[in-house]
């Protein structure tokens, strides 16, 4: 099971354009940290966000086609499962029905103030998040 998509506008700014007159590689990548940290904030206890801090671990991204300035650009985002203290995102980044990018990233959850690996408690996962994290497939 994994939870239902979360979307994210995204304003294109004039600093997020490089050289070739559309958005630096880069910066797709700050939008999907964005992303995930604004579904973490939004969905997630209020306890649990002031007490947890996120790092990433690893990220594959494709991209597809160039976004330009002023473009209207959405990331949507499904959180796809969690293993312990790690949680496993898909991000797709839009222009309408354009693809510009796929991602899929690997982040850490740490405790906030000693930046140590956290695991998300198995309650948080299943009624905020709607993942269940006894199930996981044998290679994650």
């Amino acid at each position: 099971m994994s939870a239902k998509p979360f979307s994210f506008p995204i304003k294109v700014l004039p600093a997020d354009i490089d050289f070739m007159g559309h958005v630096n590689n880069a910066r797709y990548l700050n939008w999907v940290q964005d992303t995930v940290l604004a579904h973490w904030q939004k969905l997630a206890p209020a306890e649990e966000v002031a007490s947890k801090a996120w790092v990433a671990l690893k990220h594959e991204i494709t991209y597809r086609k160039p976004a330009f300035l002023d473009d209207e650009v959405i990331a949507e985002t499904v959180l796809e499962k969690i293993k312990g203290a790690r949680s496993f995102y898909n991000t797709v980044i839009r222009r309408g029905e354009d693809v510009l990018a796929e991602v899929k990233s690997m982040w850490c959850c740490l405790d906030a103030k000693s930046h140590m690996p956290a695991r998300i408690s198995r309650e948080v996962a299943r009624d905020y998040f709607g993942i269940d994290t006894r199930k996981t497939s044998p290679d994650a």
